[in-house]
């Protein structure tokens, strides 16, 4: 018998817990949050996700809530949370002080540009204004009605467009400008409206069969890092731990049952499925997770990797080889019982997550529906007597803000595509477990100890100012542990502080890795947690708490924090670049010192390009202020091919200059014309096609598509950019070193 494709799409729907606990604790109806994203996410992403899906009713997927955010939500609908962009926007424009003023224009178009500002002429004139005169000139030149527009926007953007053809939504849309107070606080009450159908709409679906619902620990801690801070190194031998070994295992059996309780309050059922937070497992939290009755689990197929000691290598088009080992469920064997478990392929999750957005809708799903084939047709040539079960598994918020139209497009053509392929065959986790238990067995003490992040724990652990977070955990946690007489019936504020502070956003945005222009409320509200946690038991706060974790000062010099996708237009825009590696040029001593034309470089990847940008001195022109060549150089270490020389006179011989490099691209910075090459024997070079993209404006911008180097996936490569003037070597950057570059 031959079985379809199956496929389990997991969304996983989360935002950090915005809200400050001291409003938590207090009398007062009202509860302070510090970020408005639960609320502006929960207009644009959860709601219409599952709509959408309900129109096609052959499909059948999983959607994860975590606990954290349901409550969060549940604060909006009742209208107790207020954060301080909705303050500003329910302000009389003529109340609005000089620092609401300022704060308005500084943060009010924090979204993407592209998707959200600039299909909205109205937002994107305000945008522009602020981008080319500057915030000190909007302060002193902007009218009320030009805040009363930007109060009212900001709002109305991040409704999705799935609901614009509400007839109050779309004459909102329609009058464009001059909005009052009235219509902003129906703007807000139509937020509150669609954040009220979030839970019924996945609570119906869950009950008509359509959906599975599954949830996570309580505030979304890393339950091996609770269980025990040197589960880090195992993945990572060497790293440096905090000061203090965090081991507070009796706190996951909690954070599962309060997940457990809520559930079955909200849902009316119990949970089946568990989404580990960041997928983060280890054999240590098996037991509370059988004991509580879950009964599957899902992680990376990173984890899944380390566990069987096998590298998951894949072809050219990027389709996994051996995809019998990772697409099955397993059986995770421990003294309390089995447990199911199932492994995410990554390469297709983060196509959804980080590279469709870029893509044309029907291209990008046809792209996906394309490598779901092929697997198909690779299940049907093993002739294998076990179905497959692909899992595609990834946060379900984040990534649409980088489709146009909320992704709406993409999930549509993605869907019908799905509906009408006979071969494929869209499933829950639990609907398929049911049908086909897991056979292939993994002994529960074989898990690997890891995350979806590389399979590692570095995200949250090992760096300087992260490790000092869990220290202050730590503390805290040992004084809640000295009161034995706190318990969560008589002191729920203390515990409840300490469930917030072990939530894993905290320890995610500290150190290197991962950076906002909100880094710094995310240290204070980790601080807060923590503060709550002493006064509730009436300790006096140490005067560390009081000081931010790190300074948080943007970095000169950084690898790439994300994949990134670019207008190739010469305009450096700041947020298409904002997830770019960078490489300060024009301070640097040396060689490139002296001149310093060049400023700096950026560059960064997605699964389509290598992406690179040069910004230059103002008013610097090729041919006059810098050479009129630019020649991008790919070394390959670690494989055998042919290889040539810079074909420059005057190269100096050192390295990396007198390396051999075996792709080159030309760019003539006066034509913005392009020569592809790439190295044959005897020190040759032969042309060959690109679709490469340059544009220089303001600065210069370049695209390199993947295929154009010929490399597979999970390659690492190495760049070097050379300057010359009429085939003669002039200078070379970055000073001393190869730009490292991983193939994604």
């Amino acid at each position: 018998m031959s079985h379809p494709l199956y496929i389990a799409f997991i969304w996983h729907q989360h935002q950090p817990l915005y809200k400050s606990p001291g409003s938590g604790v207090s009398l007062s109806p009202s509860q302070q949050y510090r970020l408005p994203w639960v609320r502006l996410h929960g207009t644009k992403d959860y709601l219409d996700l599952v709509l959408l899906l309900e129109r096609y009713p052959k499909l059948h997927q999983t959607v994860n809530l975590v606990p954290s955010l349901i409550l969060q939500l549940e604060d909006y609908i009742a209208g107790t949370a207020f954060d301080p962009y909705l303050t500003a926007s329910l302000t009389p424009d003529e109340q609005l002080t000089q620092q609401q003023r300022e704060f308005i224009i500084q943060h009010f178009f924090d979204a993407n540009h592209h998707t959200l500002i600039d299909p909205h002429p109205r937002y994107a004139e305000l945008y522009q204004q602020r981008q080319d005169k500057g915030q000190a000139w909007c302060l002193a030149n902007w009218e009320l009605p030009d805040y009363g527009d930007l109060l009212a926007w900001h709002n109305l953007a991040w409704i999705d467009p799935l609901f614009w053809d509400d007839p109050e939504i779309a004459a909102w849309l329609k009058q464009g400008r001059n909005f009052t107070l009235s219509d902003r606080q129906r703007i807000y009450s139509k937020q509150r409206e669609i954040l009220s159908r979030i839970i019924p709409q996945h609570r119906k679906m869950q009950e008509a069969g359509q959906l599975e619902v599954t949830t996570t620990p309580y505030t979304h801690p890393i339950l091996p890092l609770l269980a025990d801070t040197n589960s880090g190194r195992v993945a990572v031998p060497n790293m440096t731990l905090p000061k203090q070994r965090f081991q507070w295992a009796e706190d996951i059996p909690r954070h599962l049952r309060k997940a457990w309780d809520l559930y079955k309050d909200r849902f009316g059922q119990i949970p089946r499925g568990l989404w580990p937070s960041e997928q983060s497992v280890s054999p240590a939290i098996l037991p509370d997770i059988i004991n509580q009755g879950y009964k599957w689990i899902c992680s990376d197929e990173a984890v899944l990797g380390w566990t069987l000691k096998h590298l998951f290598h894949r072809d050219g088009a990027g389709n996994v080889e051996q995809p019998e080992l990772l697409y099955r469920p397993y059986r995770l064997q421990t003294a309390e019982g089995d447990l199911s478990i199932v492994f995410r392929d990554h390469r297709l999750s983060d196509l959804i997550g980080f590279t469709y957005g870029a893509m044309p809708a029907k291209k990008a799903a046809a792209d996906l529906v394309g490598h779901l084939q092929a697997i198909a047709k690779k299940q049907r040539d093993s002739h294998s007597e076990q179905p497959w079960l692909v899992t595609i598994a990834l946060d379900g918020e984040n990534c649409w803000e980088f489709y146009p139209q909320d992704g709406k497009p993409f999930l549509e053509a993605l869907y019908q595509s799905l509906s009408d392929e006979p071969h494929l065959k869209l499933v829950t986790v639990s609907e398929f477990l049911e049908e086909f238990p897991a056979t292939a067995t993994i002994p529960g003490g074989q898990l690997h100890s890891g995350s979806w992040v590389d399979g590692s724990f570095t995200t949250w652990i090992g760096d300087p100012a992260k490790n000092r977070a869990w220290d202050y955990l730590t503390e805290a946690r040992k004084m809640l542990a000295s009161h034995p007489e706190a318990t969560e019936e008589n002191n729920p504020e203390a515990w409840e502080a300490l469930y917030a502070a072990e939530g894993s956003d905290w320890f995610w945005w500290f150190g290197a890795g991962h950076s906002s222009n909100q880094d710094a409320i995310f240290d204070r509200l980790f601080r807060e947690h923590l503060f709550g946690i002493y006064k509730a038991l009436n300790e006096p706060v140490p005067p560390y708490l009081k000081q931010p974790v790190e300074i948080h000062e943007a970095q000169a010099n950084h690898t790439p924090q994300g994949f990134i996708h670019p207008v190739i237009d010469g305009k450096g825009d700041e947020q298409d670049w904002d997830k770019a590696g960078r490489i300060e040029i024009g301070g640097a001593r040396g060689t490139m010192h002296n001149s310093s034309v060049i400023q700096r470089l950026w560059y960064g990847v997605d699964h389509l390009n290598f992406y690179l940008r040069l910004d230059f001195k103002g008013g610097a022109a090729p041919g006059r202020d810098l050479p009129t060549e630019l020649n991008l150089l790919w070394f390959y270490p670690e494989k055998t091919m042919v290889n040539s020389p810079i074909p420059l006179a005057d190269v100096p011989d050192a390295a990396p200059l007198n390396y051999h490099f075996h792709h080159l691209l030309e760019v003539n910075l006066l034509t913005q014309s392009i020569q592809f090459r790439e190295a044959g024997d005897n020190h040759q070079w032969y042309p060959r096609f690109s679709r490469a993209q340059v544009a220089l404006n303001t600065c210069l911008e370049l695209a390199v598509p993947w295929a154009d180097l010929q490399v597979p996936p999970d390659y690492p490569l190495r760049l070097i950019l050379v300057l010359a003037d009429e085939g003669r070597f002039s200078n070379y950057l970055p000073e001393n070193a190869l730009i490292p570059i991983e193939v994604p």
